[in-house]
């Protein structure tokens, strides 16, 4: 993960708090639009995206191929995860395989969603190369699960909740295009529902096959993008 992106992820996740209101995103509008801004980014309107920011006459045109980098994720602050069914907190390793599935999970639809638009997906920077650097933040997960010997059927309302931070650069300029976040937070069915791994996945699928639709669309469209 870039410096950059590290020290955005340190004052954003400050920023967003688990359940976000209106009146709350309002208080905090000028120091989440001076976060987002603050390599001279300007703010613009992306469909199905919270907050965008792009640089003032940039375009996406002729970039074809595409690097993503390793994905980061950070759990929000107010999750104490324990194994369902019982008092004991997830182990370090526990929860690392969560962070592994998530990251592999948005990247793999990344990749798919990409792929189907015809771009390329390579590993080294190059000429019309976009980077791609994405992070999720503020991970929470209702009901974890995890391996256990005796089973137990946890029931929820949500599989939980998370925010990307994306940016797209210029892969041999370092060059900022468009950073983004966006938080998505799992369709309640209406009932409760049995919690699982299978669950959990497909809702973090969804949230990262929206995400990559949505850059699909912006790669396609070419525009250049301005305030």
């Amino acid at each position: 993960m870039l410096m950059n992106q590290k020290r955005l992820l340190r004052q954003l996740a400050g920023l967003i708090p688990m359940f976000l209101t209106a009146s709350v995103l309002a208080q905090q509008a000028k120091t989440l639009d001076e976060v987002m801004s603050y390599d001279g980014l300007r703010k613009i309107d992306i469909k199905g995206i919270d907050t965008a920011y792009a640089l003032p006459g940039a375009t996406l045109a002729g970039y074809k191929t595409v690097i993503i980098q390793p994905i980061g994720v950070r759990f929000h602050k107010s999750w104490k995860p324990t194994v369902p069914g019982s008092r004991r907190s997830l182990s370090s390793s526990e929860l690392q395989k969560i962070r592994d599935d998530v990251a592999e999970c948005v990247r793999d639809a990344f990749v798919e969603e990409l792929k189907k638009g015809g771009y390329s997906i390579v590993s080294e920077p190059g000429p019309d190369v976009l980077r791609v650097q994405t992070a999720i933040i503020n991970l929470y997960i209702t009901a974890p699960d995890v391996a256990t010997a005796g089973r137990t059927r946890v029931y929820t309302v949500s599989a939980g909740e998370m925010t990307l931070l994306a940016e797209l650069a210029d892969s041999e300029s370092g060059e900022m295009i468009v950073r983004i976040l966006d938080r998505y937070q799992a369709h309640s069915p209406g009932s409760f529902r049995f919690s699982s791994t299978f669950y959990n996945a497909v809702e973090a699928r969804n949230a990262a096959s929206g995400w990559a639709k949505i850059l699909r669309g912006e790669l396609d469209k070419a525009k250049t993008i301005t305030n």
